[in-house]
């Protein structure tokens, strides 16, 4: 059974007190479409939309940008109690364009799959017309393999993070934060931390978490423990201070873009 007081929240109060549902969601946040599962009682439905609403809505709050921009042009979809995966909370699908949340395992990693649809998403958007882009690429794969992006500002910005976070200072070489995850993978004999999608969403969860204007539980959580800061599986905290700086920059740029 879905629990609203399970997850803690220190935030803006958007809703003023007034419950809401998926179809606010969906409104409000600029969704192509949202589905709710067969089996999620009604009264799951009206906690997890109060969840999911005010999550995203920390999720914009603290990247400064319009709420309806999260639905990337209304070419995203969300699934809240449908299917789902074993041990899965969240996961991302490019060949729908739709992040699935779990009805009982999808609190905390609402950020994390976010990143993957915005990387899904700006690898159709954001490379040359006359690149030779997958369906369902991801930008940061094809930033690394240097893909040429279209001229403009926001890319640039966009460039700026990926080397942020997957590069050292000069661009030389990889970031430390990548050469442990590197590791990371070496030590279990499989290829997951080191991938650019999943450095990148990483990453992202974890500036997320770290924002001290917010603390949102069903939005992010599980950066901040002393277990994964010492698996290497995020970045360090000095890293993470320039990672979120250039994540902020690039929204910023994005904000600016959408409300013109």
């Amino acid at each position: 059974m879905l629990v609203h007081s399970r997850y803690v929240r220190q935030g803006p109060d958007y809703r003023l007190g007034e419950p809401k549902t998926f179809l606010d969601v969906r409104d409000t946040f600029g969704f192509a479409a949202v589905r709710v599962g067969r089996w999620v009682s009604d009264e799951e439905s009206a906690i997890a939309a109060n969840l999911v609403f005010d999550s995203l809505a920390d999720l914009a709050f603290i990247l400064n940008i319009p709420p309806a921009t999260l639905g990337l042009r209304q070419s995203l979809n969300l699934d809240f109690g449908i299917g789902g995966r074993k041990g899965v909370q969240a996961h991302y699908a490019p060949a729908n364009r739709t992040l699935a949340l779990a009805k009982n395992a999808g609190a905390g990693a609402l950020a994390h799959e976010f990143w993957h649809a915005l990387d899904h998403h700006l690898a159709l958007a954001a490379f040359a017309d006359d690149s030779d882009i997958s369906p369902v690429s991801f930008a940061s794969e094809l930033w690394l393999q240097d893909i040429k992006l279209k001229s403009h500002p926001l890319n640039q910005a966009l460039a700026q993070l990926f080397q942020q976070v997957l590069l050292n200072g000069d661009g030389s070489d990889a970031s430390h934060y990548v050469s442990r995850a590197i590791k990371l993978d070496q030590a279990r004999g499989s290829y997951y931390f080191s991938r650019p999608t999943e450095l990148m969403a990483r990453a992202f969860e974890s500036a997320i978490e770290h924002c001290a204007e917010v603390r949102n539980q069903y939005l992010v959580s599980g950066t901040l423990s002393v277990e994964a800061a010492a698996s290497g599986a995020y970045p360090e905290n000095g890293h993470l201070t320039q990672i979120f700086g250039a994540i902020r920059e690039y929204f910023r740029m994005l904000g600016q873009a959408v409300a013109r």
